[in-house]
């Protein structure tokens, strides 16, 4: 142990002076990284990955290597808005497609009945499977060393991280990502029964809050939960709504060619007045309700206990029955998210459609653990505090392995860019979701678990899930994590979305030609009209227009290209509108606020916004005006005095 403090302080001391580099030996350079990650879930797997492929010397510390990439709640990736996320980070190089790609057993678009914007892929994963697959890529990456143990503090001198201390050694680095989840002195709690835990099976992570509190921080409790775990074997399956996969299955990676596992169906069924009479019973014995439980839960994911109580009107919630692999026998039941009692979790389950003689594997539960306000990040993921210190996922009060995912590449590109002497890399909220959940966390913060949904987009119809490689792989390519073979595909890919827009624009249909792609149509053409101008009509499709073989050309092109021409036509007006929307916004960010600036100055302003906009400290106007609480007033103030 003193051998290790002894020679990273010799690091230390080195490390400004390059020209004695040569002198180090091989074994003193095995105790500095260049990034230490803390954390193996899918926020430290991105970082990490992102570290790596970047040129770095990466050490991943985790409790356990056969826990990376634990899916410790739903075994799914995607859903509205996340799904959008997860082609984001493909999109740039990352992973979390990919590893879903070659682990999903039920892939499905959700939302097909509504307008693009707002389709979002989803898959359920094997969770076996999954971890695995994250476990093999992390191993098989070069600049990656695993290492198994617990951080304990973090290690500062002069406002600049210098390492992390485990079992009271010290491992030195130039940059530090934590991606804690929900390890920061966590808690389970079932009925009035409580222990400390990480996760169910799993030791919390004691220390390492208070010595982020020591340097400053603010922190926060939060509160999430999940549902019980069922014998697929005592599910009456013949009673229960089927689902089927989408046929054939849509890969979430920009780089996979076809979903090549086998899908397998997934179940609904409902709860009904019997089985929220049985939850009642359990009030009186419920963390939540009896105030043991401090931390704030997600308001758009609540517990079984919490929805009966808020939506008492309600007969009926619908569940959603998942199986958790091939060759498990877990059921996942989504949606009965729950910290009640043992015997009235079995009660309630037993009281539901299908579920008669259902057995419960593993109880549901709910966890508190830290967070730290994440009002105290830049946009880079690099807190304010302390340099070189980077935080991504559930230790930034998000919900979601799609969000910590995002949170995880954007910190790992950062750190090393930092490290690089480059610009950091930030995305827009005008050019991604990515770039919304970001802004969103550190001007908003927030007091419960933020949960990304396609309605925090104001730029949503541009913001696509379809279209995340044309936005945003141009920065993949930049970072050098997206190869010139794939870069080029994209090329090709916008040749061809070119060349069918040209087709459609240029390419009349005479009415006798209309008539056999839609006889029925009341609205029959007088005229001839081009491709693109039927295709603006709600019940024109461009399958239909294909199907004239006026060119050839349609006939080759992939259904996705076909999709997303139809999108970008049919939508052409809406689109222009939100091009304007930027045109403003972008305005708003040109307008700089020094990072000096006195607001004490200002004595025009509310005593709320001015405190806010000392606390944010906002780059710009658009980001001031996106901050809580603050008013058109108080911009109106703040504007005059940056003229002056």
């Amino acid at each position: 142990m003193l051998f290790c403090r002894f020679y990273t302080k010799v690091c230390f001391a080195l490390e400004s002076f390059s020209e004695f580099s040569i002198f180090l030996p091989n074994f003193l350079s095995e105790f500095m990284y260049d990034i230490i990650v803390v954390g193996g879930g899918h926020a430290g797997i991105e970082a990490s990955l992102a570290s790596a492929r970047m040129g770095m010397k990466t050490l991943l510390v985790t409790m356990s290597e056969k826990t990376i990439g634990r899916m410790s709640c739903n075994p799914a990736i995607g859903g509205q808005a996340k799904g959008h996320l997860v082609r984001e980070i493909d999109a740039m190089g990352g992973e979390m497609a990919r590893i879903i790609d070659a682990t999903g057993i039920h892939f499905k678009m959700l939302n097909k009945s509504k307008g693009p914007a707002v389709w979002s892929p989803r898959a359920q994963a094997d969770k076996d499977l999954y971890e695995l697959e994250a476990q093999k890529i992390i191993k098989h990456t070069e600049n990656i060393t695993i290492h198994e143990g617990i951080a304990g503090r973090v290690h500062v001198e002069d406002n600049t991280i210098k390492g992390v201390f485990g079992d009271d050694e010290l491992v030195a680095c130039k940059s530090l990502i934590l991606t804690c989840g929900t390890f920061l002195n966590g808690r389970i709690h079932i009925g009035m029964k409580n222990y400390q835990s990480g996760r169910a099976g799993e030791p919390p992570a004691v220390g390492l809050t208070q010595s982020l509190i020591d340097l400053g921080f603010e922190v926060g409790r939060l509160k999430t939960g999940t549902p019980p775990r069922l014998d697929k074997d005592t599910v009456k399956w013949d009673e229960v709504e089927l689902q089927d996969a989408d046929n054939p299955p849509k890969p979430f990676s920009f780089r996979t060619k076809e979903i090549t596992t086998e899908q397998i169906p997934m179940y609904i069924t409902y709860t009904n007045e019997e089985t929220h009479k049985i939850l009642e019973t359990g009030f009186d014995e419920s963390p939540m309700f009896q105030g043991k439980i401090e931390g704030a839960g997600p308001r758009y994911c609540p517990s079984i206990e919490d929805k009966i109580n808020r939506f008492a009107e309600r007969d009926r919630h619908q569940l959603f029955l998942e199986p958790e692999g091939y060759d498990t026998n877990e059921v996942y039941v989504n949606g009965f998210s729950t910290s009640l009692p043992e015997d009235v979790q079995v009660k309630a389950i037993k009281s539901i459609k299908g579920l008669e003689n259902a057995t419960i594997i593993r109880l549901g539960y709910a966890i508190e653990y830290d967070y730290l306000e994440p009002y105290q990040l830049n946009n880079t993921m690099e807190t304010r505090a302390v340099s070189g210190l980077y935080l991504a996922g559930q230790i930034c009060g998000t919900s979601g392995y799609e969000e910590a995912a995002a949170q995880g590449f954007i910190a790992g590109v950062n750190a090393v860019r930092k490290l690089q002497n480059k610009e950091p890399f930030v995305l827009n909220r005008d050019e991604s979701y990515i770039g919304v959940l970001i802004d969103d966390l550190i001007n908003k913060s927030t007091k419960e678990p933020y949960r990304m949904f396609t309605s925090s987009a104001e730029f949503r119809l541009l913001l696509r899930q379809d279209n995340a490689d044309i936005r945003l792989m141009k920065y993949g390519k930049m970072l050098g994590l997206i190869n010139e073979d794939v870069y080029k595909k994209l090329k090709e890919k916008e040749a061809s979305i070119q060349q069918v827009e040209l087709i459609l624009q240029n390419t009349l249909v005479k009415p006798a030609e209309f008539e056999t792609i839609r006889p029925e149509d009341t609205h029959a053409l007088k005229h001839s009209e081009t491709m693109a101008t039927l295709l603006k009509r709600p019940q024109i499709t461009i399958d239909l227009l294909v199907k004239l073989n006026k060119a050839d050309y349609l006939n080759t092109v992939s259904s996705d290209i076909l999709e997303h021409v139809q999108f970008e036509i049919k939508y052409e007006g809406y689109i222009k509108r939100q091009y304007d929307e930027i045109r403003k916004f972008k305005k708003h960010e040109a307008k700089k606020i020094p990072s000096s600036f006195d607001y004490d100055d200002i004595v025009s302003i509310s005593n709320e916004a001015r405190e806010k906009l000392k606390r944010i400290r906002p780059n710009s106007i658009g980001q001031a005006s996106r901050i809580s609480g603050i008013r058109p007033a108080d911009l109106n103030v703040l504007l005059v005095h940056l003229e002056k």
